[in-house]
């Protein structure tokens, strides 16, 4: 498997037998120029993992692609008048020879005030690659690459390292990141407090991670 980072929560997953995008949202960069995509994912509405400008154009490139959103991302791409899958929480999807599962449900709390959005995590081969979108759901599988959420305004860094020891990960790629100007200290934090036999890596953007 080839894991690339886009930025922020925006990731390429490439298989034996699939490519897909999960979140090409408005803080990632570099994701539109990919070609040959079998589908793209979301895991909730904000726009920071769905950038609307940019969707359809790369749906256009990628006309093979499936579009896969939570239930709360309907009326974003029925707006945009593109073709989509709504997939909830115990479904099982199939890519190529790829199978992923469909986790969590809701979106992590930013404040009492601000209903809570829906929100799903895909688990990739059973724990090969997982991406929580924005929670801190915690699957039955062992996870080989977890996409670690490092900061948001739902989010705090002990948040973070509490969910890095709940999933145990061989490796945690850090992700949404693009909140904060020096993200650098988070990483440290991580990796200081990973559990034991976790290692951090950081991916540069467009970078590729091959496990």
């Amino acid at each position: 498997m080839r894991i690339v980072h886009f930025g922020h929560s925006c990731v390429l997953v490439e298989t034996d037998s699939a490519r897909f995008l999960i979140d090409p949202g408005a803080f990632s960069s570099g994701f539109e120029r990919e070609r040959d995509l079998d589908a793209v994912l979301i895991t909730h509405q904000h726009y920071d993992h769905i950038d609307a400008e940019k969707l359809p154009d790369l749906l256009e490139a990628n006309p093979k692609a499936r579009l896969i959103t939570d239930p709360g991302t309907q009326e974003t791409v029925a707006k945009l008048g593109l073709d989509s899958h709504t997939t909830y929480p115990g479904e099982s999807l199939k890519i190529g020879d790829t199978v992923v599962q469909v986790v969590g449900g809701e979106h992590a709390t930013i404040h009492k005030d601000i209903p809570c959005v829906a929100n799903v995590g895909y688990l990739v081969d059973g724990g090969a690659f997982y991406h929580p979108g924005d929670s801190f759901h915690v699957t039955d599988q062992r996870i080989d690459v977890l996409g670690l959420p490092t900061a948001a305004p739902w989010l705090k860094a002990a948040e973070a390292v509490d969910f890095l020891r709940a999933v145990g990960p061989r490796i945690a790629v850090p992700i949404h990141e693009a909140v904060l100007a020096y993200p650098a200290m988070h990483y440290g934090l991580f990796t200081n407090l990973a559990p034991d036999g976790t290692e951090v890596r950081v991916l540069d953007s467009g970078e590729v991670l091959t496990v």
